[in-house]
């Protein structure tokens, strides 16, 4: 199945409708008297977060999504029926914004979530609704409201505890590989990874959510390589784990090249948490990825951690790194969602 993380689709509510115009007519009974019924509804548009999806690929063979119109109003005081609505299904991360693409309607984040995009047009009243003391016999009704119709964009961001960024060939698939069940493509050309992958890594018997993205390149947010809108996919993530090629000439270097594209693309990413590591550790003898170690030191301020995916050297450190700034992430929102009482006290 194709990865897609992006699509436009075309949304219509159901029209109303019209009510009746009727008059009683029975044998033996004088006064019949107006009995035209109402209009239904038009149906709505919805869209629902579901569980079970990854990928908006649906909505590249399906763009338009239209509700069913309402029953028009009959005799016998028979109101017509609702029409039945649209519902637009999505995975768990999907953003739902307005034709010009920055106006956001709804972002779904929990499975189950459902939110209203297009409200169906009310059914007409029908002559019974008119009856008064004075016009006993009205001949008049109402057409149904028209439904509203709109173009709306999809916009999927996965949903991870921790994100791997880093240059092309990097070792990001490959640790993701050594970490989870997931199997992307290991190759020794750079772009291997065309398109966002998820995998479940365990440490600690804990587990937490991990994204892989394709790898930036100098240039990135100008469209160079890959571009950098996959970097959108790592933006919900608690922490950030920056990959630095070991063999490449100057560690130091690398990272800055990979951090400029990060603060150039903005949306608060470059200010979340991040954990720097050095891949690739085996194919260096001690000497030279000393020399490394101190270079990317000097660029990031801070030691990195050194690593090997192939051998699982200094992995288990890398994951219980990771997972201490996700559980201090996750304390830190409990706390800030927690109630207060009335006096202003936490509990």
């Amino acid at each position: 199945m194709k990865f897609l993380d992006e699509a436009k689709v075309y949304i219509r509510s159901g029209n109303g409708g019209a009510g009746c115009v009727s008059f009683r007519r029975e044998k033996f009974i004088e006064f019949g008297g107006p009995d035209g019924g109402d209009g239904g509804r038009g149906g709505d548009v919805w869209v629902e977060c579901v569980e079970g999806l990854n990928t908006l690929i649906d909505y590249r063979y399906q763009q338009h999504f239209k509700a069913k119109s309402g029953m028009h109003g009959m005799g016998r005081n028979r109101a017509g029926g609702k029409g039945a609505d649209a519902l637009l299904k999505v995975p768990k991360g999907t953003q739902i914004l307005d034709e010009d693409g920055e106006t956001l309607i709804a972002d779904l984040t929990e499975i189950g979530q459902r939110v209203l995009l297009a409200k169906g047009g009310n059914g007409g009243f029908g002559n019974a609704y008119f009856t008064t003391s004075t016009n006993r016999a009205p001949r008049r009704a109402n057409p149904g409201q028209e439904g509203t119709e709109r173009w709306v964009r999809l916009r999927l961001k996965l949903i991870a505890d921790a994100g791997l960024v880093g240059l092309p060939n990097a070792g990001k698939s490959t640790f993701l590989a050594a970490t989870s069940s997931a199997r992307p493509k290991i190759a020794d050309y750079p772009f291997t990874t065309l398109h966002p992958g998820l995998g479940v890594v365990s440490v600690d018997e804990r587990e937490f959510v991990l994204a892989d993205i394709p790898g930036l390149i100098e240039g990135a947010h100008e469209g160079h390589g890959l571009g950098d809108r996959f970097l959108g996919h790592v933006e919900r993530c608690r922490v950030l784990l920056h990959l630095v090629d070991a063999t490449t000439e100057h560690a130091g270097k690398t990272y800055k090249t990979v951090r400029g594209e990060i603060e150039a693309y903005g949306h608060g990413l470059d200010e979340k948490p991040e954990i720097v590591a050095l891949s690739k550790a085996d194919a260096l003898t001690p000497e030279a990825l000393d020399e490394q170690k101190k270079r990317l030191k000097r660029a990031c301020g801070r030691t990195p951690l050194v690593l090997s995916s192939a051998s699982r050297q200094g992995v288990e450190a890398v994951l219980r790194a990771l997972l201490k700034v996700i559980d201090e992430s996750r304390a830190e929102e409990a706390e800030q969602n927690a109630p207060v009482d009335p006096e202003g006290w936490h509990p």
